[in-house]
């Protein structure tokens, strides 16, 4: 196989790019690389891995919080916006929120501790119209800003010419591998450094301002908002204040509190910002702030609350003195209205409890982890203030694992920026601990439900970071959503819990766990949870081949729903790869466990044979449609049980010519081998001939991969990748045969197909050709246009981005086994590297010093028996 050539002692977590030789290839059936000149065309303009400034810091909102907890997000300026605490998103969400600083002397200077509000936020946001009302921008701000991030750390530095002081702002919240617990927290901590460049001691106050956000319809007229404000209050903890407002008993979920909070003893806390109409409460606390004022006020009385809170903290500098000044958010809502999924006929009277049905779930609606963990806000702000400092040290020790590396700045870049899926409200933990997921989120919901089993395939961070969380959706999927029969709901229902089976089981979906279950056996060496999941392991993968195998061909001809949210007609590799993959790893589970299970081998074999024999056309695999002769009878009947509905007379005409509607026939489908890259990424080894999955994979890159989309028409949903934006389209047909209705998202570009792509071309050798597609995704989201930190798809933060880190294993082949202790190596880069790894029991740097492996740990153990190490010749 083809591999890279890094120069030695190359440094990627700089501005730097790795220098880098060019190999020559293996003569394998294939088209031609795209040439050096055509790939430059897509270098963004800001170095990768490199801070953000001027124009990149237009979108840029990196999100702090824990997983499953809700989020705010740090903006490249330093404002606080997505402000997502209630147990959904809140893309919109700016509340009046913001640290400021004033600097005394004979006229006194104050500034918003924030850059320049970018052009866009003054008109193009919602109700702009109205001037932007109940923001910070029209104060006087910071005359310039620089955003760099070591996730999970995020610092801005803030600069004014005018300001006889720097500032500095790190923002960050717990991230530690291997410690769900501490990474679920509601936190956040905004730590503000002031240095004093000049000669003379200067005086300032730092302020910390917000009106009350947690109140419900605070900016809302009518009478059933005004009763609900009676419920609302802002109150005092020491060394700063609580904004909350109560539930009530036909909405608890309601209920909920914020915590801003000064560890300085000297901190001073005004409770009672000014009652009154217009602009009045943020007029005068800007005076406040302007005036270097620190007035101290208990909170009003229950039934006519203040707006809102500031807390103060005067102090002195030195000259050539620094001083930090650590602010603690967090937050506490208890309880949600979410419920997902259609619950049995014994559960119809929504009464809530589910004890019918299912026992282990006494709840009507979702509540979120940490709500099981401390009894109000006050105990959680009092937990954050004490463990403050062990957690920050935590992550910061995994922050410096993982930027120790040798790796391509656009990969390290690629990775770290989908970790903060993980902090965003895609992710959610019930109290019992278990991960449920939404694809995405919506601008004030999550988008498509259940942890999604054909979308969270792609995922790769959590197996390896939080693997305990990660083993939970394997027990959501295989002990509550799989039926007698074998059929799993691939959404899950929230909270978790047995739901009716009402809709398709997803093939890749389903396949895809039986993979999975056998990469959470490896990665935790856990035999006796294995053997707990085989009985229902063995009945899904027999419901599979009953439902779209039933005559034993070891392809999936009958139609199979799958990830583009549609059924496929006849036999084509992308789910048949996902059915061998499966095949395979229920064999190795099988012998492991001493269960003979000779049909999937031989079903193996026979698949196998008719995708590299009948299904690959010398260049690339492809579908061949089939609608007539199956068991599901007639594409019309079947239509009607599909998302999609029935067919019209056009269509009717249509299927006639062409066969069912959205199928792909002779196209390059860049998911097309799919199946082989989850199997290969999971250590159930190659499912396929290699040379024909890399040839795939080339004319992939080749005939899907482009440069400048501006002639690419696309009438679906353009807004991912258009115009002279670069990207990897889903599919294309460059042999002729394109259908007038392919599959529904075929001309789109989705990040998470990207990085899967580009992962398995450094897997088999083909480095340049993956980073000509990493390169693409991050200049798209450069902070310009899209939000570095947020890769969406059907939704922001979406879960299959996280397919990125992938990335990591494609260039280093690195990956541990836990059962057999066997650390193996083979990297499709040349010489010595470095890189991140991550296990069930610790983490630490792996690699290749002076042609010999190694592993440092850094936190935990791994236990290294043997090491198989395969050097790129």
């Amino acid at each position: 196989m083809k591999r890279r050539n890094f120069v030695k002692g190359a440094v990627a977590g700089t501005a730097a790019a790795a220098a880098i030789s060019l190999p020559v290839g293996i003569g394998c059936a294939g088209p031609a690389a795209t040439k050096q000149a055509e790939r430059s065309k897509v270098l963004p303009k800001r170095p990768f891995n490199s801070p953000y400034e001027g124009e990149f810091l237009n979108r840029v909102a990196f999100p702090l919080g824990g997983l499953g907890a809700g989020m705010l997000c740090l903006e490249g300026t330093g404002a606080l916006s997505h402000v997502s605490l209630r147990n959904r998103p809140n893309m919109f969400h700016e509340p009046l929120t913001f640290a400021a600083v004033c600097v005394k002397g004979q006229k006194n200077i104050a500034r918003v501790l924030e850059g320049p509000v970018p052009g866009w936020k003054a008109f193009g946001n919602p109700d702009t119209n109205g001037g932007t009302k109940n923001k910070n921008y029209g104060l006087p701000h910071f005359r310039s800003a620089v955003f760099e991030t070591r996730f999970p750390f995020a610092t801005v530095n803030l600069k004014d010419d005018k300001l006889p002081l720097e500032a500095v702002l790190t923002g960050w919240s717990p991230f530690i591998p291997g410690d769900p617990d501490s990474s679920s927290l509601p936190v956040a901590a905004l730590e503000y450094t002031f240095h004093n460049p000049g000669k003379q001691a200067l005086e300032a106050v730092f302020s910390f301002n917000s009106n009350n956000f947690m109140a419900a319809g605070w900016d809302d007229a009518g009478p059933q908002y005004s009763e609900l404000r009676k419920h609302a209050s802002v109150g005092a903890v020491p060394g700063g204040f609580i904004l909350r407002q109560k539930g009530t008993d036909d909405r608890p979920w309601l209920e909920g509190a914020f915590c801003a909070v000064v560890d300085d003893p000297n901190t001073k806390v005004n409770c009672r910002w000014f009652r009154g109409g217009w602009f009045d409460p943020l007029t005068l606390a800007w005076k406040a702030v302007e005036e270097g004022a620190t007035p101290e006020a208990t909170p009003f009385d229950q039934g006519n609350p203040s707006p809102g809170a500031s807390l103060f903290l005067p102090f002195s500098l030195a000259a050539g003195e620094s001083r930090t000044v650590r602010l603690l958010l967090c937050w506490y809502v208890p309880e949600s209205n979410l419920h997902e999924g259609d619950d049995p006929d014994c559960c119809s009277d929504k009464t809530g409890n589910h004890s019918c049905c299912d026992p282990t779930v006494p709840e009507k609606n979702y509540k979120p982890w940490y709500s099981g963990q401390f009894a109000n806000a006050e105990d959680l702000a009092a937990f954050w203030a004490k463990n403050v400092s062990a957690l920050r040290e935590k992550s910061e020790k995994f922050s410096r694992a993982f930027y120790d590396t040798t790796l391509p700045p656009e990969v390290v870049e690629a990775v770290a920026a989908n970790l903060t899926i993980l902090k965003s409200p895609t992710v959610l933990r019930q109290t019992d601990g278990r991960m449920w997921a939404w694809e995405g989120c919506s601008d004030t919901s999550g988008c498509c439900e259940g942890s999604c089993t054909h979308v969270w395939n792609y995922a790769q961070a959590v197996p390896h970071l939080f693997p305990s969380l990660e083993r939970s959706l394997r027990l959501t999927e295989f002990k509550v959503d799989q039926d007698p029969s074998g059929h799993q709901v691939f959404r899950a229902g929230l909270p978790v819990r047995t739901i009716l089976h009402t809709y398709y089981a997803a093939s890749d979906g389903q396949l895809g766990g039986i993979m999975k279950v056998y990469r959470e056996w490896r990665i935790s060496g856990d035999n006796a949870w294995l053997a707990s999941f085989w009985p229902q392991v063995r009945t899904s993968l027999d419901y599979c081949i009953e439902a779209w195998d039933p005559r034993h061909h070891g392809v999936l001809e009958e139609p199979h729903h799958n990830t583009y949210d549609i059924e496929f007609w006849g036999a084509e590799p992308m789910c048949s790869s996902f059915y061998l993959g499966a095949l395979r790893a229920a064999t190795l589970m099988g012998e492991a466990l001493g269960d003979a299970v000779p049909l999937y081998k031989e079903l193996y074999d026979k698949g196998r044979a008719v995708l590299e024999k009948e299904l690959f056309d010398g260049e690339y695999f492809f579908q061949k449609i089939q609608w007539e002769g199956l068991r599901a009878g007639n594409p019309v009947e079947a239509s009607k049980n599909s998302a999609w509905g029935e067919y019209s007379p056009e269509a009717l005409e249509l299927l006639q010519k062409e066969g069912p509607k959205y199928q792909y026939g002779t196209g390059c489908l860049s998911d097309g081998v799919l199946g082989a890259w989850i199997a290969a990424v999971c250590g159930v080894g190659n499912v396929l001939d290699e040379l024909k999955v890399l040839s795939h994979l080339n004319a992939v890159h080749s005939y899907n991969f482009r440069t400048d989309l501006s002639e690419h028409a696309n009438p679906q949903r353009p807004g991912y990748a258009l115009g002279a934006e670069g990207g990897l389209l889903l599919c294309s047909w460059p042999k002729g045969g394109s259908l007038s209705l392919p599959f529904v998202y075929s001309n789109e570009v989705w990040t998470g197909i990207e990085y899967q792509v580009a992962s398995h071309l450094m897997l088999c050798g083909e480095v340049d050709k993956g980073l000509d597609i990493v390169r693409a995704c991050r200049a798209r989201y450069d902070g310009r246009v899209r939000n570095p930190f947020n890769e969406y798809e059907c939704g922001h933060w979406y879960a299959r981005a996280m397919s990125s880190y992938g990335l990591l294993q494609g260039l280093t082949g690195v990956r541990y086994d836990a059962v057999d202790r066997t650390l193996y190596i083979k990297p499709s880069i040349r010489g010595d590297f470095r890189s991140f790894l991550s296990t069930a029991t610790g983490y630490g740097t792996v690699g290749v010093k002076d042609g010999k492996p190694f592993v440092e740990v850094a936190e935990g153990k791994i236990e290294v028996a043997k090491t198989e190490y395969t050097p790129l010749a």
